[in-house]
């Protein structure tokens, strides 16, 4: 996939420029009390970050995903019913599946914008700007009298949400090394988890608020509030960069932009004054296996990701449950999700070469609850609702495939191609997905549920063979170069400058899995 160089990724630009920043400020003794920081100044520096940033950004992904679950709750609630949302004559799906869909296209469109305005802006301002615009967003969903209006607020509502995973991403590699990555990517989508389980619990009150508002209309500016809200909170705190982090002192700043040096995936060419795109990379981009495996495994699991989350209340009241009971029963599915999230993040960080095989396992997982849901009849609808808590292990992967882009594909260009390909294969896939789930078919969504089935097992398949492809060319690189005995730490005649190659082009570089 080609980019124009005013595209770049926000994985790209912002590391080197953070270091930039910091080395301007720091003399030379300053700085070299902080190349070899003592384990506990760096304990003392990681609980700071841990202590600030994860929380900050866990909330925040919190209220973005239980902003998108708000379509599917608002149906239960008579949305389609008052706004005379209807099947399409001509068309598979229905205008519902459409609404659902037409969210992915804002957020497919923004990404190439969001990606050239990341790296150019403030970070943390241009994340809580981003994030009060969709707060307003989702509350002039209130306001929506038709079809058209609907499906028109759904796309500017993807457009405002495309900036805060590749953000936070871009954050998390600011501030932590390769090994780290792991644990504190799963750790701000917790937020996630705690969405699906209030998430209910908040439409199931507002729906039974005394409101001379319709309860759907309420909900949505309900949402929409607390979110604005909270970007202003963002605003305030949310660092740019590791040299603007308040909370840190000066010395904990020059740490944390010299901890970043040793991750080795910075590009040293590629300093603020000297933005180059490099052809060479593009062109191996296309040619990396890894990229491929990632791109498909991607779409296929978001095939499955988005007619599951935009249906999932259908799904749910499809079981024989009342509305207000089947806005409860999304709880299950956040607990479950968290107890995947934690069991995955410790097996990935504490057992090494694991991020992969943790990733297949939360798949099996989820197709066994997606089989659960499509074999057993309505007589079983405990045991169904049980596979519908499994389904959502398959989520919990996406700070997992984060972390293994920003780990092992290196170079700036490189990323930025192979990071915006796997962000097209998110959205085509969510988009692609719903396409599915046929409003003939409601609630039992026979066509949906077999596409997600399939969807997934592929996923698996392209899991299989990326970790395949990683334990074969590090094989091969030690027979050629001698064995790097640790991925994560460097030899320190690399760790103190960025590498000026990409992953494949730097002989001591070894995958992590």
């Amino acid at each position: 996939m080609e980019k124009s160089p005013e595209s770049q990724s926000p994985f790209d630009e912002k590391l080197p420029c953070a270091i930039t920043e910091t080395a301007q400020e720091t003399s030379v003794g300053e700085l070299a009390e902080v190349l070899a920081p003592s384990s506990e100044a760096e304990r003392r520096l990681l609980w700071k970050l841990d202590f600030f940033l994860i929380p900050t950004m866990g909330i925040c992904y919190m209220l973005q995903y239980m902003d998108k679950l708000a379509l599917s709750q608002a149906t239960l609630l008579n949305l389609r019913q008052d706004l005379v949302i209807r099947p399409l004559q001509g068309l598979h799906g229905s205008q519902y599946t459409w609404c659902s869909a037409i969210f992915y296209f804002g957020y497919l469109a923004w990404s190439w914008p969001t990606s050239y305005l990341i790296v150019r802006l403030p970070l943390g301002k241009y994340l809580a700007i981003s994030v009060f615009l969709w707060g307003g967003i989702l509350m002039c969903h209130a306001a929506c009298q038709s079809f058209q209006g609907l499906i028109t607020a759904r796309f500017f509502l993807g457009v405002g949400e495309a900036a805060v995973a590749p953000g936070f991403g871009l954050i998390v590699g600011m501030f932590y090394k390769r090994d780290e990555q792991p644990a504190r990517q799963a750790a701000w989508f917790v937020g996630n988890c705690v969405a699906n389980l209030i998430g209910g619990v908040t439409a199931w009150g507002i729906g039974n608020a005394a409101s001379s508002i319709q309860s759907w209309r309420l909900l949505f500016l309900v949402l929409g509030g607390i979110t604005s809200g909270y970007a202003i909170f963002l605003l305030l705190v949310l660092p740019d960069s590791p040299s603007t982090a308040f909370f840190l002192s000066s010395n904990e700043r020059r740490t944390a932009t010299q901890r970043m040096l040793s991750n080795e995936t910075v590009d040293v060419e590629e300093a603020p004054g000297g933005a180059k795109f490099h052809w060479n990379q593009v062109w191996e981009s296309v040619q990396d296996p890894q990229a491929w495996c990632l791109v498909l495994y991607t779409f296929c699991v978001n095939l499955a990701n988005g007619g599951l989350t935009s249906f999932s209340a259908i799904i749910v009241a499809g079981f024989g449950y009342s509305s207000f009971k089947s806005l409860l029963l999304q709880m299950p599915v956040g607990a479950a999700q968290l107890v995947f999230l934690i069991i995955t993040a410790a097996i990935a960080t504490f057992i090494p070469s694991s991020r992969i095989l943790s990733m297949i396992l939360n798949v099996v997982v989820a197709i066994v609850g997606v089989a659960l849901i499509y074999t057993l009849n309505d007589s079983h609808k405990v045991v169904k609702l049980v596979g519908l808590s499994f389904v959502g292990a398959f989520a919990v992967n996406i700070p997992l495939a984060l972390s293994i882009i920003s780990s092992n594909v290196v170079g700036r260009t490189k990323r930025s191609t192979v990071s915006s390909a796997v962000f097209a294969a998110y959205c085509v896939g969510n988009i692609v997905g719903p396409q599915f789930f046929l409003a003939s078919e409601e609630p039992v969504y026979a066509t949906g549920i077999r596409a997600s089935l399939c969807g997934l097992a592929l996923g698996v398949l392209f899991l299989g063979l990326l970790s395949a492809y990683y334990v074969w060319e590090n094989r091969r690189r030690d027979a050629l170069h001698g064995h790097v005995n640790n991925l994560h730490h460097f030899p320190s005649s690399t760790a103190q400058a960025p590498t000026s190659h990409t992953d494949r082009q730097n002989t001591s570089f070894r995958y992590v899995r």
